[in-house]
């Protein structure tokens, strides 16, 4: 059974850093593709990065330059670094498992519980 677990969120000040991680368990990364999404109040959800089972990395526009996405294959682990955190950054961050990188949350079928992320002064 697909397994993932979000940890590293937490309130930031405007312009600071956080790294995400998203533990997987019951399958490896050598064949999958993790994607991270992030939910703000009363919006819908939105994809924010992605990383091919081959190391391709996607980014939404409005994170580019700011986040970074990575793996480690032998925790089996997926890391998002953000850095230059802004207010709108705020949301509940998911990592998400399929095939496939994709921009919506139906392309993907395997999702973590979420991490609080909140930037504020």
């Amino acid at each position: 059974q697909l397994q993932l677990v979000e940890s590293g969120g937490g309130l930031v000040q405007p312009g600071g850093s956080l790294r995400l991680s998203c533990a997987a368990s019951g399958f490896t990364l050598d064949y999958y593709a993790i994607g991270w999404f992030r939910q703000a109040p009363g919006k819908e959800r939105e994809g924010v990065s992605c990383i091919s089972s081959d190391d391709n990395t996607y980014y939404a526009d409005s994170v580019k330059g700011r986040f970074t996405i990575s793996k480690d294959n032998a925790k089996n682990t997926v890391y998002l670094q953000m850095n230059s955190l802004k207010t709108e950054d705020t949301a509940v961050y998911y990592c998400a498992a399929d095939l496939i990188c994709g921009w919506s949350t139906a392309d993907f079928g395997s999702w973590g519980q979420g991490t609080q992320v909140t930037v504020s002064s």
